[in-house]
């Protein structure tokens, strides 16, 4: 699990927990009408800026990848890689069948190798899977994106409903109360969502969609290698890879 995602929500809503109740009540701020005009423009603004698909395979995706952190590193992978292809080179495509791995994706290219595929085949499926994969997790970071640049601008909107009607009920001083709330919490409610949710997850997710190709590209180019192993282009492409890796974290 990706730690930094949650600790960061929960911080995050904690201090403004805190804030509120140093200065007055939980319950002052909660109002449903702001929060109708929040989450239904901004669920209403997404639904026409992006098509019914794209969100069912954006939003849990990206919700699923902004809270789990990847099984293995690059480093892990490449010598995992290389693990993999000693045995292909010792006991043939068949010794792969009773390996256990850890990344599924590496783990579907394995099965590849070990049920005789050809390289041409392999590669095709592996890099079909990996850009609709691409494909779905940048729309969700992109959905996530839009989400957050539209709530501030529907709280603007929540803020102008509740001006309206604050002064068109200015006879009545009972009802200046709740609509200025609902005014000044439409902003708030905007705020938060945008700045404390969807905004810092539209920018992990757009980190983890990098990573995920440099991932995914390796596993592929691993599998390969793989499929067409010796032992001595086993340890020549570890060590490249690895010398490569250690070059980029440095």
């Amino acid at each position: 699990m990706d730690l930094a995602t949650g600790i960061g929500l929960i911080f995050g809503s904690i201090i403004v927990i805190a804030l509120i109740l140093m200065g007055g009540d939980l319950g002052t701020f909660v109002d449903s009408h702001a929060a109708i005009v929040i989450f239904g423009g901004s669920a209403a603004a997404t639904l026409i800026r992006f098509p019914l698909s794209s969100m069912m395979h954006g939003l849990p995706l990206g919700a699923k990848y902004a809270f789990t952190m990847r099984r293995m590193t690059q480093l892990e992978l490449v010598d995992e890689i290389a693990r993999l292809a000693e045995v292909a080179r010792k006991a043939g495509p068949l010794g792969l069948e009773k390996e256990e791995v850890e990344d599924p994706f590496l783990a579907k290219g394995v099965r590849y190798v070990a049920d005789g595929y050809d390289a041409a085949f392999i590669r095709d499926a592996m890099e079909r899977e990996r850009e609709t994969f691409f494909m779905h997790l940048d729309e969700g970071q992109k959905i996530y994106r839009a989400i957050g640049d539209c709530a501030p601008a529907f709280g603007m909107v929540g803020t102008l409903i509740g001006m309206v009607q604050m002064f068109a009920n200015m006879s009545d001083p009972s009802k200046l109360g709740p609509y200025m709330a609902i005014a000044l919490l439409a902003t708030l409610y905007g705020a938060v969502l945008a700045n404390l949710v969807c905004l810092p997850i539209a920018d992990k997710l757009q980190v983890k969609l990098h990573d995920e190709e440099t991932n995914r590209t390796l596993i592929i180019d691993g599998v390969l290698m793989i499929r067409e192993s010796n032992g001595s282009q086993a340890q020549t492409w570890r060590s490249c890879r690895r010398s490569r890796l250690v070059r980029d974290f440095r």
